[in-house]
């Protein structure tokens, strides 16, 4: 029997760092966890154990440390992901893709009476800043960026009504309900080079935005309002995914007691949820 690889690829998985930035006394931090992986021509190591073309995963992870140690700043997740992308493609000749994947993880600064403080921290909520650099000699390169467990939720303007009803349909109609989900969004550079931290910054604000003010009829409704309006506000993304899982508060039933729950008591839930995924582009 022949058997052929249709696709391999292999790396390095949840490297950690964290990197202070020392200016005097005010301090600068940044944790991240980087993802790396190599796509070219490795078949023999899988077919006869020929580790001669491998770069072993160890040291992509000491790169990993080592190209963060030469600068003393912080750097945009995007910036350091390019780095370790072009040196991995330079110095790797067998490596026809390399594929940085890096998560950072936000921290704000603490106020001790009434002041930032210049070394002490308070780490968020699980919110994560995310990017994706795909780095080739022939193609290019092309980098994505993202969010992830961004929690949002608003109490009214929402609404799901005139979905189809059969026999196992149980779900009331409503005009009114709390909307809540976890926003996990990437999107893709027309340019790499048009990659930044504003930009970054300035597409979460319109998420936030948009969701906030928009009248949602749907979590669908508000995924594609929110994916229009990054691409009609930013002429350098190219597309954006979106993933909404609808993360349920259910209306208590207060009719066994004589009461009527008049929209201000409900479960929290968190399982089983809808999910709701899209990927928007011009």
């Amino acid at each position: 029997m022949a058997v052929t690889i249709v696709h391999d690829n292999y790396g390095k998985s949840r490297v950690r760092l964290m990197k202070v930035a020392r200016r005097g006394a005010l301090h600068e931090i940044q944790e991240i966890t980087v993802k790396v992986a190599f796509e070219g021509e490795f078949i023999s190591v899988h077919t006869v154990g020929d580790n001669s073309q491998v770069l072993p995963t160890d040291t992509m992870k000491n790169t990993v440390y080592a190209l963060a140690h030469q600068t003393a700043e912080i750097e945009e997740i995007e910036t350091f992901a390019l780095r370790l992308a072009n040196h991995f493609l330079t110095n790797n000749p067998p490596v026809a893709r390399v594929i940085i994947e890096i998560d950072e993880h936000g921290y704000t600064r603490m106020s001790v009476h009434d002041k930032p403080h210049q070394h002490s921290f308070i780490k968020g909520s699980g919110e994560k800043r995310t990017t994706k650099v795909s780095a080739t000699r022939a193609d290019g390169t092309m980098i994505e960026s993202g969010i992830e467990d961004l929690i949002v939720l608003k109490t009214t303007k929402s609404g799901f009504v005139g979905f189809i009803k059969d026999q196992y349909t149980t779900l009331p109609e409503t005009t009114d309900r709390i909307f809540s989900t976890s926003i996990k969004a990437a999107w893709r550079y027309a340019e790499a080079e048009k990659a930044t931290g504003d930009i970054w910054r300035d597409v979460r604000q319109t998420i936030i935005q948009t969701f906030a003010e928009h009248d949602s009829l749907s979590v669908q409704h508000t995924l594609y309002a929110i994916g229009e309006a990054v691409l009609k506000n930013f002429s350098d993304v190219a597309e954006i995914s979106i993933s909404m899982p609808n993360i349920h508060y259910l209306p208590i039933d207060f009719s066994r007691f004589g009461l009527e729950n008049d929209n201000r008591i409900f479960l929290p839930t968190d399982e089983p949820h809808g999910l709701i995924e899209a990927r928007l582009s011009r």
